[in-house]
């Protein structure tokens, strides 16, 4: 809980603070890059600090914190909290980063801010710093340990059993444990993250979702090559990936997390409705297999839209798990149908006359702007917003109020 004192601060000075914060966290991530560059060395993406992504995602983090404090001061914005967890016991963040942050971050902000910052307003800021590092730390201790891993020592070699093309811009990669080692328990929907070493000799990381059931002895992902922008170059994992990765290699993959997964069995009753878009398919085709492998009689619903049905990923196997379910159903839209899929829509979703399950669970994943579209029409259709979880590949740029 923020005290008192802070509170009245920073309820004062969240405006100005909210408002340089896109300015404090360029400053952030230039200083400390340039006096700790070895943190871009297994840790941070530069593909998200090119484009802006990582320092959008560590700004609305600590205002949509920060006021979640103020609006309801006797509770934690758990679902924000959660999944920041859950992506930084993935790439295998420890706690002595947190002090390591802390010391760039106010930095930046007694820069930026100058002789606003009083002794007063750095110390109710601070407050609300350790108040949400501590908060994660403790999140992060028990994901490691429900892991089975040592605090930030996540990775473990595995070996490419096969390689699939799925489309012209997607491929599989099918892996097992290179040491023999049991693979680590996962849960339908979790991603692993993928760390590679660059031609320039840095290593960089990524996640991918577990596109295939978590069980047994091997894990698939699936990748889709990520073609640059006018915000941000190619993708450099998925471009080494696609480009040099066979059977037989080795890659290093973290244990999985994610905190957007099936509830089995808490939520064995429980309707299920899987909305995706483009590669985010990969976590729906997981949880179907998962359904699947399980013989689950549950009501079933997949939506996926796509530019075409040739460019849909996984469609012939996502369509035959929804054969080898008993109450499942799935509607396809394309932005350019073809006759591998005569009974599909043209165009985009469109959830006007898709019937949906009552009380159903949905999981929603693809680009942030289908995602918000389609959430819009999924709350205007009577699904509580409790019920919909949803899954962001990379930082999370998008956070829903608690309370929409």
């Amino acid at each position: 809980m923020l005290s008192a004192e802070s509170a009245a601060v920073v309820r004062a000075t969240l405006p100005a603070v909210a408002g340089a914060l896109d300015e404090i966290t360029t400053r952030f991530y230039a200083t400390m890059f340039g006096d700790r560059p070895e943190l871009l060395d297994g840790m941070f993406n530069r593909g998200n600090q090119a484009s802006g992504a990582q320092r959008q995602a560590l700004a609305a983090s600590i205002a949509g914190f920060a006021t979640a404090l103020l609006d309801a001061p006797d509770t934690r914005p758990d679902m924000l909290l959660d999944r920041i967890a859950h992506k930084h016991a993935a790439v295998g963040v420890t706690d002595d980063q947190y002090t390591i942050v802390h010391k760039y971050l106010f930095g930046a902000i007694a820069e930026v801010l100058g002789d606003a910052v009083t002794p007063e307003v750095a110390a109710a800021w601070d407050e609300v710093y350790w108040l949400m590092a501590g908060a994660l730390i403790g999140r992060e201790a028990r994901l490691y340990r429900d892991a089975g891993v040592v605090p930030g020592e996540v990775w473990r070699p595995w070996t490419v059993v096969e390689r699939r093309e799925e489309t012209a811009d997607v491929v599989s990669f099918l892996l097992r444990p290179a040491d023999g080692a049991p693979a680590p328990h996962a849960r339908a929907g979790q991603y692993v993250s993928v760390r590679v070493r660059m031609p320039d000799g840095v290593r960089q990381l990524r996640q991918y979702s577990l596109s295939c059931a978590p069980d047994g002895e091997l894990r698939r992902i699936t990748v889709k090559r990520v073609a640059g922008t006018a915000d941000g170059p190619d993708g450099e994992v998925s471009t080494l990936l696609h480009d040099q990765v066979r059977a037989g290699e080795e890659l290093m993959l973290s244990a999985p997390f994610g905190d957007v997964f099936l509830d089995e069995p808490a939520d064995a009753g429980t309707p299920v409705v899987l909305v995706s878009a483009g590669i985010g398919c990969t976590p729906m085709t997981g949880i179907l297999a998962h359904l699947a492998g399980l013989g689950s009689t549950r009501p079933v619903v997949v939506l996926h839209a796509d530019r075409s049905p040739a460019e849909h990923a996984l469609r012939a196997e996502t369509r035959d798990l929804v054969e080898r379910l008993p109450h499942a159903r799935a509607t396809f839209w394309y932005e350019r149908p073809g006759a591998e899929e005569p009974t599909s829509r043209a165009g985009l979703m469109d959830l006007d006359g898709i019937e949906l399950p009552a009380d159903a669970t949905v999981f929603l994943c693809g680009p942030v702007p289908f995602m918000r579209e389609v959430r819009g029409a999924l709350l205007h259709a009577g699904v509580p917003a409790r019920r919909i979880r949803y899954e962001v590949f990379g930082p999370d740029l998008w956070l829903p109020a608690p309370t929409a």
